[in-house]
């Protein structure tokens, strides 16, 4: 390794001021395969590009040929691994917890990404913007309403076993006949799944691209940040295995994502408009939305993702305010804080790995929770990472882990509080009884402007739909690119098409939701492993960093 700085190369920037830059033989882009179809350019690395995209491709024949069987594959997936792996699954978020608030009080936090004299490249309402649209978007839309509502409920209906085994799907030890207490618990439970966990897996994978990008001069791929433990090796088979590891816990993982959003989307149109609810509906609504997508990523991140997502935050931030105020303002206010207190009393317990009596809950909800979001790491990550050149890592994470976490707390407590407190104080079951896709716009039936507050909801749906596609194309297109961060516009397009085609047929499969749940869980797995050696490698990167701060 040598502190210098090395030439700018396909479109990842140089550092500025002094850093410590791997020093190796290999070229990004080295391996790729250049060339052109017709008007269409292509610039491929190989062989993640080939075996990623063929894998793709007989994975979507497959669920089409076989969706019986397919169904039956999925539905066993998802019952084996979280029956069997909930405790690695809730052990290894905790650990990225703990790694992110370690880096945050030592010296590794003064550690600048980009060198010591780099600037950041986006504002802070910018760069806020478009790391909470893309790491939360669709799932606060889904889950917003229907997971405090159905935690409450769960507590609320206390424990029920058969053949000495929890039936129920309550946290914890339950609630039963206590309101206060139901509705505390739930929300402790809510915010757990959106809180801390997520984005400390979120900023695990972010931080590791960029301090090896921007700072070790390495292709902006996840393989770059297994050098210290690698070496050379990275750019061969092992390298080649994780890339491809990655794109597959993207695609999957955003096709669940746009799964739940087209449901959601296809349930306000149905209350708004009596659109018919069905896969047909659902399938349209896919292709639409990733049409639109195709005219986003063609305008690439400034042009397209960036104005995606503060239009977004503003559309999300006004609703928010709106059912804040017009709301029950000083129970909601009340509840944001208290639920912060249950949060802090009940982690513990939630985060335990072992030993749980609420198996539907800690398998049901939280092995699939991680899995959803380790799944979106490799996307969610590299998208962070190429927005985040300049902050220092105590900022990157303090910024990446804390305000995001305050911000979910916030949108659950003013969404899922309000309908909690329409069952509670006005008798209103409505949102609490539909199913989870209508929750929300039950919930906004008996409040005023029902019908533009419902129409705000789809069209929050559909736009964060949108950004979660176009910016997951681009992340998937650099990890086939090698590295390159701007590589021809028609590769981006194919992995947003092919993204759009995975939820359709994971939706048309037996399993319908279930089935994308499936994948999630089953690429989820073996990308746990790869963070966990992830935050080993980010420590020795950091060493090598702290003479230059």
């Amino acid at each position: 390794m040598t502190d210098q700085t090395p030439e700018p190369s396909d479109g990842i920037p140089s550092p500025d001021g002094a850093s410590h830059i791997i020093d190796t033989e290999y070229e990004i882009g080295q391996d790729n395969v250049e060339g052109s179809v017709g008007p269409f350019g292509f610039d491929i690395h190989n062989p993640v590009f080939a075996i990623s995209g063929m894998a793709i491709v007989a994975f979507v024949f497959y669920t089409l040929a076989l969706p019986e069987q397919a169904g039956s594959v999925f539905s066993w997936l998802f019952s084996s691994v979280t029956k069997g792996f909930d405790w690695f699954f809730l052990g290894a978020a905790n650990i990225f917890v703990i790694f992110c608030l370690f880096l945050i009080v030592t010296p590794f936090g003064n550690v600048r990404l980009g060198g010591t004299e780099a600037e950041p490249d986006y504002s802070y309402i910018g760069w806020f913007a478009m790391l909470f649209a893309a790491g939360m978007g669709i799932g606060l839309m889904f889950y917003g309403v229907s997971e405090p509502l159905s935690h409450f409920g769960t507590s609320m209906g206390g424990i029920s076993e058969e053949g000495g085994v929890r039936t129920d799907w309550a946290p914890l030890g339950a609630a039963a006949g206590n309101e206060a207490e139901a509705m505390r618990l739930g929300m402790a439970a809510t915010i757990f799944h959106w809180g801390l966990h997520p984005w400390a897996i979120y900023a695990v994978v972010a931080l590791a691209l960029a301090l090896f990008s921007y700072n070790k001069g390495l292709p902006l791929t996840i393989r770059s940040a297994f050098y210290p433990i690698f070496g050379d090796a990275v750019w061969g088979w092992v390298g080649h295995v994780i890339d491809i590891l990655a794109v597959f816990a993207t695609l999957f993982g955003l096709a669940t994502s746009l799964g739940f959003g087209a449901t959601q989307a296809n349930a306000g149109l149905n209350e708004l408009f009596g659109i018919a609810v069905n896969s047909t509906t659902e399938v349209i609504l896919i292709s639409a939305i990733t049409a639109i997508a195709l005219v986003s990523v063609m305008r690439g991140l400034d042009g397209g993702v960036k104005i995606l997502s503060e239009i977004n935050m503003g559309l999300a931030f006004v609703l928010l305010i709106f059912v804040l105020l017009v709301g029950p303002t000083v129970f909601l206010l009340s509840l944001f804080w208290d639920s912060l207190l249950a949060y802090l009393q009940y982690l513990p317990a939630l985060s335990n790995p072992v030993g749980r009596e609420d198996v539907n809950f800690s398998q049901g909800w939280t092995s699939f929770y991680w899995a959803w979001w380790i799944s979106w790491s490799p996307f969610v990550g590299m998208f962070i990472a190429r927005v985040s050149r300049g902050r220092t890592v105590r900022e990157f994470i303090t910024c990446v882990l804390l305000i995001p976490s305050m911000v979910c707390v916030l949108w659950m407590s003013v969404f899922g509080g309000t309908a909690m407190f329409q069952v509670i104080n006005d008798g209103y079951t409505a949102a609490q009884e539909a199913d989870l896709p209508v929750k929300l716009f039950k919930m906004l039936d008996v409040m005023p402007l029902a019908g533009i507050t419902s129409l705000v909801g789809i069209v929050l749906v559909i736009v964060f739909f949108v950004t979660s596609s176009d910016s997951g194309s681009l992340v998937i297109d650099t990890i086939t690119a090698g590295g390159k961060v701007d590589a021809p516009v028609p590769q981006r397009a194919f992995w947003c098409i092919f993204e759009g085609a995975v939820a359709i047929v994971l939706l048309l499969s037996a399993g319908g939701l279930q089935s994308l749940q499936s994948m999630v869980i089953s690429t989820g797995l073996p990308f746990t492993v790869v963070l966990l050696v992830m935050c080993y490698a980010i420590l020795r990167g950091l060493m090598s960093e702290r003479k230059n701060t």
